[in-house]
């Protein structure tokens, strides 16, 4: 009974630091920042969802580069061999290869011709220690005789590596410049961008300040001709078309005058001659120089000043321009003159982005989220600890010092390492709070036992520490085996539910079993009770002998029927698809006068021509859920459909809450990482158990497991709960939960195999329930203690998430107590006594 001083140093320590970090959550500002400089400050980053603002994905653009790089090899092509080497030639563009081709007008020219293009030769590398890097080119030879010039695949996937490092640059310097706290701008693989802005509810503008690439060239404009004369007769050499502002066209020299890259400001200003809103710009010195060289060569004629391939303006130059400096006028607003201060004060992205998934939470409903979160967590919390001390008593105390602690562990852990914390994240810390106990109850059940057997209190204490250990193990490290998978492939929100379930499960084995651990040895060296009054309250009584294998003919039929007619339903209903898995876009509007119309809101949207749109009650009776279709066109169409629904909203006092727009590209990555990641965590959970266990037993975990899976994701076809994303989390989160169940009848069946070598198979798997049940019907109980809460007050968001979880914590629950057991006899599972017969033989010597 003596605990190690180190033991007790590491608890304090641990404790110590645990409310140092979570704290500063807690408090406000002022005193955050009145407290002393070691003291730490970090508070737990809410998520879009708890505080409101925009989420952003954005995703190069990868044929506008190739476009753009061909054009731009083009020129190199045809200046290297007319300007340089005096080589005539025609180039063919070819988008689809991604080749130029090129025709020499004097073909003995050839090798000559072939050595020139080759010194164009590009090599490219996004590491700073690698040598050499992936050449750009490829070149060859039409059997017709005309060399070609080929963009490689590796060229061009480096291309777009370096062009998003240069992108998150730019990116960062235009949202520092609107102003806004705290954003987060992150690459995600090789080609996209996330950018989450807290607080910034206006998705539009920083989709438009984010997403244009804000490239300002200089060109001067071909003479004499139309761009309309133009296409009829056909172009000029070194020229193209590009569309105006005004709606028409203009045919324009090829070759760039000057780059924006020579503008050091740009800032909005007015013209007071014509009382229009004007962006002024300013050269660098190199800039103003060549500014004034063009100007002064180039006087009556038409110089264009082209913003992302579309003329903005194109005056005669009236005289030399010298200062540097010059103004850019168009059909400007006095917002968005200030929006294009801004774009070019920040730089152009190197690359068009396109945004393939954007989402928008206004600030109320974030702070609705917030309390709905608040208000599971508390009743919950009340509730579990309430009971906890109903069945336990003192016992209960010290599980509850143990939650108590685990959670303000949670908390810290999150501060200390900046995790954001989201509405699926609270879920989470819910659900840790039910799950929490079950490592207590557990340890306390074992106690019991050892006491009955006939130990006194100190052995029963330490036999319930040390042989409940392995099963806590297994069973926690079997949740975080879908914790972890779900965090890879999961993706925001989830990613969010992932980190505090993990963080959890690790702050729950070091609670549950160290502090627990002390403070009961604490207080037995203070007491020296002579009997251990564990349990005051259960739901089934010790002794218990029902017959389970005799019944399972019964229950294993049942499941076969229901698992047959959730597949048949998934097969021939379907799923009501969230957006994440089939794109379009979802809509929270609020009615500020009282209760919804859902009917009027369908009659508003029904003439817009927006293809198929649902309308349905969202939560409380004032918001409404509007989900619409893709839209034909890509995420400016899907915007479109936004402004159309706000604006035929608002005459009937409709306000947009919340905004969120999945491009068909995302949504089908995101169902199939789903389903993956379903895939792996089954599989990751075979081999663990396959490594502990025999191989029957993870078989038959595995197929237990399964039958879980089917029968809930089955709850979501038949009643038609949208299964989104989170309903991916629910399900993996459910492989934990049945899991941990299974394996906690596993370690008793597997215990009692070495107890009872001579027990027919049946008996000891009957037993080994028995002796379980006790513990399961509690701890599955303080889970619906913390679930039902979660479905009561957690609000709509994650409502099909708890009602999942709640149907399968029951289908785990009986699962692993009545189906598991025939499963392990069919595997072939032997009793010890079985497998020490000897195998007979036939009298010629040969295994019968």
């Amino acid at each position: 009974m003596q605990f190690s001083p180190v033991r007790t140093v590491i608890i304090a320590i641990v404790s110590l630091l645990g409310i140092l970090f979570a704290l500063p959550s807690f408090l406000p500002e002022n005193v955050r920042d009145s407290w002393p400089g070691f003291l730490p400050r970090q508070t737990v980053v809410l998520g879009l969802d708890l505080q409101g603002g925009s989420h952003l994905l954005l995703q190069v653009n990868e044929s506008g580069i190739v476009s753009e790089r061909l054009q731009s090899l083009r020129r190199d092509v045809r200046n290297t061999l007319a300007n340089d080497n005096g080589i005539g030639n025609l180039i063919a563009t070819d988008e689809a290869t991604r080749t130029l081709t090129v025709e020499l007008t004097d073909p003995t020219q050839k090798e000559t011709a072939r050595t020139a293009i080759a010194a164009l030769q590009n090599t490219i590398s996004n590491s700073l220690i690698a040598v050499g890097g992936v050449n750009e080119l490829a070149f060859g030879e039409t059997p017709d005789g005309k060399l070609t010039v080929t963009l490689t695949e590796e060229g061009v996937s480096e291309r777009m590596s370096a062009l998003v490092a240069q992108s998150i640059e730019v990116i960062r310097k235009r949202v520092d410049e609107l102003g806004t706290t705290e954003p987060s701008i992150q690459r995600q693989g090789t080609n996209r961008v996330l950018v989450q802005v807290p607080g910034f509810g206006d998705s539009q503008r920083l989709k438009d300040i984010i997403s244009r690439t804000a490239r300002l060239t200089f060109h001067m404009v071909y003479p004499g001709m139309t761009a309309a004369q133009a296409e009829a007769q056909g172009l000029p050499a070194g020229t193209m078309v590009l569309p105006s502002q005004d709606g028409g066209s203009e045919l324009l020299y090829e070759d760039v005058a000057l780059g924006g890259e020579s503008l050091v400001d740009a800032q909005p200003s007015y013209d007071s001659q014509r009382n229009i809103p004007v962006v002024s710009f300013k050269f660098d010195t190199r800039g103003a120089i060549t500014f004034g060289q063009i100007t002064g060569a180039n006087v009556g004629k038409r110089f264009a000043i082209v913003l992302d391939n579309t003329v903005i303006t194109a005056p005669v130059i009236q005289q030399p321009i010298t200062g540097g400096s010059g103004q850019i006028s168009g059909t400007f607003t006095t917002a968005t003159a200030n929006d294009l201060a801004v774009l070019l004060r920040a730089g152009a992205l190197p690359a068009s982005l396109d945004v393939v998934e954007e989402r928008t939470v206004d600030a109320s409903l974030g702070a609705d989220s917030i309390q709905h979160g608040l208000t599971a967590g508390v009743v919950a919390s009340v509730l579990v600890i309430a009971f906890m001390v109903i069945a336990y008593g003192l016992w209960g105390v010290f599980a509850n010092v143990s939650l108590i602690l685990n959670i303000i562990l949670i908390f810290g852990a999150l501060s200390m390492l900046g995790a954001t914390l989201t509405l699926p994240g609270i879920a989470g810390i819910v659900l840790t709070i039910g799950m929490a106990v079950d490592a207590n109850v557990l340890i306390y059940e074992r106690m019991r036992e050892e006491q009955r057997s006939g130990k006194s209190p100190i052995q029963a204490i330490q036999a319930g520490f040390e042989r409940a250990w392995g099963t806590i193990i297994d069973s926690h490290l079997t949740q975080l085996i879908a914790a972890i998978v779900l965090y890879f492939l999961g993706s925001g929100p989830v990613q969010g539910f992932a980190v505090t379930l993990a963080l959890g499960i690790l702050t729950s084995l070091f609670t549950s079993y160290t502090v627990t651990s002390y403070q009961v040895h604490a207080w037995y060296r203070a007491t020296r009770p002579k009997v251990l009054k564990i349990q005051h309250f259960r739901f089934i009584p010790d002794g218990t002998k029902i017959p389970f294998m005799k019944i399972s003919r019964y229950v294993i039929a049942f499941s076969i029927v229901a698992s047959v007619l959730s597949i048949g339903s998934a097969y021939f209903k379907g799923f009501n698809l969230g957006i994440d898995f089939v794109g379009g876009t979802a809509i929270v509007i609020q009615h500020d006068g009282g209760p919804a119309d859902v009917g009027q809101v369908r009659e508003l949207l029904d003439g817009l021509e927006l293809g198929e749109v649902q309308v349905q009650g969202f939560g409380t009776p004032e918001d409404v859920l509007v989900r619409v279709q893709a839209q034909e066109g890509g995420q400016d169409a899907d915007q479109v459909a936004v402004t159309k629904v706000r604006d035929a909203l608002a005459t009937e006092n409709y306000t947009v809450r919340s905004t969120e727009a999945v491009s068909g590209t995302v949504s089908s990555e995101l169902a199939w990482k789903g389903t993956m990641a379903v895939v792996i965590a089954l599989v990751a959970i075979l081999i663990y158990i396959w490594f502990r266990f025999e191989w029957q037993f993870a078989l038959a975990a595995v197929t237990t497991t399964t039958h879980d899976v089917i029968m809930t994701i089955g709850l979501f076809s038949i009643t038609g709960l949208e299964f989104n994303l989170t309903s991916i989390a629910a399900v993996l989160t459910l492989v934990g939960l049945s899991l941990n169940e299974t394996v906690v009848v596993s370690d008793r069946v597997r215990e009692n195999l070495r107890k009872h070598r001579k027990m027919p198979l049946p008996e000891l798997i009957d037993l080994s329930i028995n002796q379980t049940i006790v513990r399961t019907s509690l701890t599955q109980f303080t889970v619906f203690l913390a679930l039902i809460p979660l479905v009561l007050f957690g609000g709509e968001v994650i409502r099909s998430f708890t009602i999942a979880m709640t149907f399968g914590c029951l289908v785990g629950m009986y699962s692993s107590i009545i189906v598991n057991g025939p499963i392990l006899i069919n595997f072939g599972l032997k009793s010890k006594t079985e497998e020490d017969k000897p195998t007979p033989k036939a009298a010629d010597g040969a295994s019968v």
